[in-house]
This record gives structure tokens, C-alpha cells and sequence, in this order.
């Protein structure tokens, strides 16, 4: 089992709540995936799909892509076990995983459903010959938007990064406007408001880059109040 974390420091006041060890391997398995992807994704869309009705949805799929790489850069500096580590080496898995979550994830998920609208009604895709029909996939249209409620949960529940930066109102706030913004987005997609879909589109991504900045900051900080608080002990000397 491992070690409890101390909650009072040598001041007697309260230490931050950090996150808790995650395995940095897993989120380094998982920079591949999100790297690929998103490319995958996008180079589908502009081989299939209509250039008038791309809206936003290719740059944010290149965003996601190229976030998990910034991530895997800040995992990679991860060496809190090492006798040498310091207050920045100690936060690389948690700053990468909230890059991944906010600036991958999030782009990922709200470029998804204008994705699947477009390849739905590409005119290369649906060349319709004489005597076929034409089939309209009506609601089922939104079933890539599902993957969207799962995040939700997974930031408001308290497994998201974001729940150890901020205060839970902030933690609700920032995730019910991303789920607004990206339904708006796709809306706004769908209506042929390519304008405006931009826009919206633009505003998630400032704020996610906004809020990862903090995250970063308000980590490195927290970590060193911690250390500073609670120090860790020295190694022994081996006789």
C-alpha cells in the first residue's frame, strides 16, 4: 500500500491537496493514441468530406494532435522518484495529463460531431446512382456526441486534473461551458453558420489554453508550498 500523504505541515496550516501518483507509462501510451487520431481523423475529412463545410473542425483535430505532443513533453519530465528531482520534475504528469485532457481531448470532442456530419452527407461518399436511395441517418447522427458524457463524469466526478486546481463551482462552471460551447459549435456547424462555429470554436480553445496555463502555474506552485511545508526526508547513508 502506499504511504499516506502528510495533510498539516511544520507551519501546522492545512498542505495543498495535490493530485494522487498517477502512472506516467499509461499516460505516455495513451500521447500515441491521441497524436494519430485526431491526423487520422482529419486527413479523412479533407479526403472525403466537403471544403465549405469544414467550419473549424480540421483545426481542431491538427490542436489535438499536436497538444498530445506538448503533453508527452511534460510526462517525459516526470522523475519524482529520482534523489535529484525537483518542484517542476515532481508536476510533469499532472501538467501533461491536464494538457491532454483540456487541449486534446476537448478539441478532439468538439470537432468529433461536425466531423461525422460532414462524412454523413459528403457527396463523394453518397454519390447517388440511378436507382439507389439515398438514406438519411436522422438521429442517429449524434451518437458520436454521446463520447461527450463520459468526459463530463470523468471531470466532475473528481477524476479530472482540473478538480485538484480549482474549487468544485469553477470545476462546473469551466465543464458545463465547454459542453455548451461544443454544442453550440456543432449547432452552429450544422446550420451552415461557419462564422460563427469559428468563433465558438476559437473561444473553447482560449479558454482551455487559459485554464491549462493556470493548471500549470497554480501545480508548480502547490508542489512547492508542499515542499517547502513538508520536506522530504533525507536518504540514509548506507554504513
Amino acid at each position: 500500500m502506499s504511504k499516506a500523504r502528510a495533510t498539516i505541515g511544520i507551519n501546522g496550516r492545512p498542505l495543498p491537496i495535490l493530485p494522487p501518483e498517477r502512472d506516467a507509462r499509461v499516460w505516455a501510451k495513451l500521447v500515441r493514441v491521441m497524436f494519430y487520431t485526431p491526423g487520422f481523423l482529419a486527413m479523412l475529412l479533407l479526403k472525403a468530406g466537403e471544403p465549405e463545410g469544414f467550419g473549424i473542425t480540421v483545426e481542431l483535430l491538427m490542436l489535438s494532435s499536436a497538444a498530445a505532443i506538448v503533453g508527452g513533453m511534460f510526462i517525459g519530465t516526470q522523475s519524482a522518484k529520482n534523489a535529484g528531482s525537483d518542484v517542476v520534475s515532481k508536476v510533469g504528469t499532472w501538467c501533461g495529463s491536464l494538457v491532454l485532457e483540456l487541449l486534446a481531448a476537448v478539441p478532439l470532442l468538439c470537432a468529433i460531431p461536425a466531423l461525422f456530419h460532414q462524412l454523413a452527407h459528403s457527396r463523394l461518399l453518397h454519390a447517388v446512382a440511378p436507382g439507389t436511395i439515398d438514406i438519411t441517418l436522422g438521429a442517429s447522427e449524434l451518437l458520436p456526441m454521446v463520447a461527450i458524457l463520459p468526459f463530463m463524469v470523468y471531470q466532475l466526478a473528481g477524476f479530472g486534473t482540473l478538480d485538484y486546481i480549482v474549487t468544485r463551482p469553477v470545476n462546473w462552471a469551466i465543464n458545463i461551458g465547454i459542453l455548451s460551447l461544443i454544442i453550440a459549435s456543432y449547432i452552429a456547424n450544422r446550420e451552415g453558420a461557419y462564422g460563427m462555429e469559428k468563433r465558438l470554436g476559437s473561444t473553447l480553445v482560449v479558454a482551455m489554453a487559459l485554464t491549462v496555463l493556470y493548471g500549470v502555474l497554480k501545480l508548480k506552485q502547490m508542489q512547492a508550498v508542499y515542499d517547502s511545508q513538508c520536506p522530504p526526508k533525507a536518504a540514509k547513508m548506507a554504513a
